[in-house]
């Protein structure tokens, strides 16, 4: 269970139980997390188009009913949409059914809205349990966490602190890690986000680095 808990912050350990935290073909993958939100989700698809960038947003699925239009306007735009569970509960606290039921109603809700089934998906807080990692490889899933992120839901940080922590001195390969939504983080978070990828998205064409849909 350590190893687990660990994978997040890790790599080392990440890298012990198979999880993905980097990809490759010569880029980086942008990764947004928690949506679709209202206000959030359509502003990262405003910087996204203009920049001509894909990314991947790892949908909730308690969201992605309530907003099943937003969530296949992700995928019609071409980004990738993969699970981020059902509703946003660490793995480790639950039981082995309960993360099956999770990761089910999840997948089911992101094909009912999208057309597509996931194929990746990322754990609440990036915290798998043995059962929930197992769960998920039973499903087709591929695990993935991140090598790189903002921590842009926090409450006092700024687009500034977001962009330099995710977007300064990035290497081939790196997995950026923001979210486009506030559930469950504090309240506006989802602005200083959209801010902060204006500039990450100007930094990643300052040191001219691709991007990549595919994780």
């Amino acid at each position: 269970m350590i190893a687990h808990l660990l994978a997040p912050h890790v790599p080392r350990a990440a890298r012990g139980l198979g999880i993905t935290c980097t990809v490759s073909g010569g880029g980086v993958a942008l990764t947004f997390d928690d949506g679709p939100h209202p206000v959030g989700t359509p502003a990262v698809l405003a910087i996204l188009e203009e920049a001509q960038i894909k990314a991947t947003f790892f949908l909730v699925g308690e969201q992605v009913q309530r907003r099943p239009a937003l969530a296949a306007e992700i995928a019609q735009r071409g980004h990738g949409v993969a699970l981020h569970g059902y509703r946003h509960r660490p793995m480790p606290v639950l039981s082995a059914r309960a993360v099956q039921d999770d990761l089910d109603r999840g997948a089911e809700a992101i094909e009912t809205a999208t057309g597509v089934r996931p194929k990746i998906h990322r754990p609440p807080y990036g915290l798998y349990s043995p059962a929930g990692l197992d769960a998920a490889r039973d499903r087709g899933l591929k695990p993935v966490l991140w090598s790189r992120w903002g921590k842009d839901w926090r409450r006092f940080t700024t687009p500034e602190r977001i962009a330099s922590r995710a977007g300064a001195n990035l290497c081939s390969g790196d997995v950026i890690l923001l979210h486009d939504a506030d559930f469950y983080s504090s309240r506006g978070s989802h602005e200083r986000t959209t801010e902060a990828l204006k500039l990450i998205v100007r930094e990643l064409k300052r040191q001219k680095i691709g991007t990549v849909l595919a994780l």
